[in-house]
């Protein structure tokens, strides 16, 4: 079987070990690892064969840079992490053909709506698929507005950045929770505010950014990691936190749950998303799961599939080579807890 050399991005983020011990703890073939950052990151090259500093990945030279990296490394594949640097890589898959590595990412069509969180809504809402309820807003006056429409402020409602991930930009918008327990036991990180907190700190924008009021969602929180063929679903695992600290689901339970995970199927179907999906969904107070956001890449919790069974960023690596797969079954039940490694630099 024919050994490989691939390149990921943003290797020098927390949560790449576990990313890079899918592909090269793959059970086939030996795959040389290549690693970019924007920063001097020394320690990658204890997960990685070799290592380069990039542009931030919204720099017009950011692709170029990769290109060479690829031209030089003589790379197989490109595997990209940042939701940030989709669009430009998709738009330039082409150009990194001729060299003779794929680009393992969407159509230009597909990000455009999958990495806007108002689009992917509008999306589900003209195609029939469950959606929770939600307005965008451009203004002060239309954020108050929303809001009240949506209950707040006797009922919780969130407010995200329609662009964004890792939570940045969000916020739950809440009257009633004590502000002194928070302080005493909460993380800084909570992310709950008042209207008029939150309306303080968007006082500070030059330009009011659109944002995506909706509906507080208070059942369990699932992801769904997912490999995709332009749209046709070939694998899927869903997990289900245990317990989550900003935002980062820190224990879980691979699940099988057939609403959830068809629910993301029906949506990388209808958007022909391709490669590695994952999506963040949560249940109404009915058990009626929602999507809130698609991260048409390779995310941070993808590694618990694979201890459970299912190697998704492996299994990435054969559909591009058009090798047959294999048939996966996650190991339900299955308990995973992530936990964090020194580095010396």
């Amino acid at each position: 079987m024919k050994n490989l050399t691939v390149l990921v991005t943003a290797a020098g983020n927390v949560f790449m070990p576990g990313t890079l011990a899918c592909l090269r703890n793959n059970g086939e073939r030996t795959i040389r690892l290549i690693g970019a950052d924007m920063s001097d990151d020394r320690t990658i090259l204890q997960m990685c064969d070799a290592a380069y500093q990039a542009p931030r990945c919204n720099d017009p030279s950011y692709v170029d840079a990769l290109l060479d990296i690829c031209r030089k490394e003589k790379v197989d594949v490109l595997l990209p992490i940042m939701s940030g640097e989709l669009n430009a890589l998709s738009e330039k898959a082409d150009a990194f053909a001729a060299i003779g590595t794929v680009v393992s990412v969407s159509s230009p069509e597909a990000l455009t709506i999958a990495n806007n969180k108002r689009k992917l809504f509008d999306f589900m809402r003209e195609n029939g698929l469950p959606c929770a309820e939600y307005c965008a807003v451009h203004s002060r006056e239309e954020l108050e507005a929303a809001v009240k429409h949506l209950g707040y402020p006797e009922k919780r409602v969130c407010v995200k950045a329609t662009e964004g991930s890792g939570s940045r930009g969000f916020r739950i918008l809440s009257e009633t929770v004590s502000r002194f327990d928070m302080f005493l036991n909460e993380k800084p990180t909570a992310g709950i505010v008042t209207l008029g907190e939150l309306l303080d700190i968007l006082q500070e924008a030059d330009d009011f950014p659109e944002l995506l009021v909706m509906e507080y969602l208070p059942g369990a929180e699932y992801s769904v990691d997912l490999l995709a063929d332009h749209g046709k679903v070939l694998a899927s695992c869903c997990r289900r936190s245990l317990r989550m600290e900003n935002s980062i689901m820190l224990e879980a339970v691979i699940e099988d749950n057939p609403a959830v995970t068809e629910l993301c199927g029906k949506i990388t179907e209808k958007l022909g998303l391709d490669g590695n999906i994952g999506f963040d969904v949560r249940e109404r107070g009915d058990g009626t799961p929602m999507v809130m956001e698609c991260n048409p890449r390779i995310t941070a919790g993808i590694p618990y599939f694979a201890l459970a069974g299912v190697n998704l960023p492996y299994l990435c690596i054969k559909k591009i080579l058009k090798e047959e797969l294999p048939c996966v079954q996650p190991a339900y039940g299955t308990i995973v807890r992530r936990r964090w490694m020194e580095m010396a630099d």
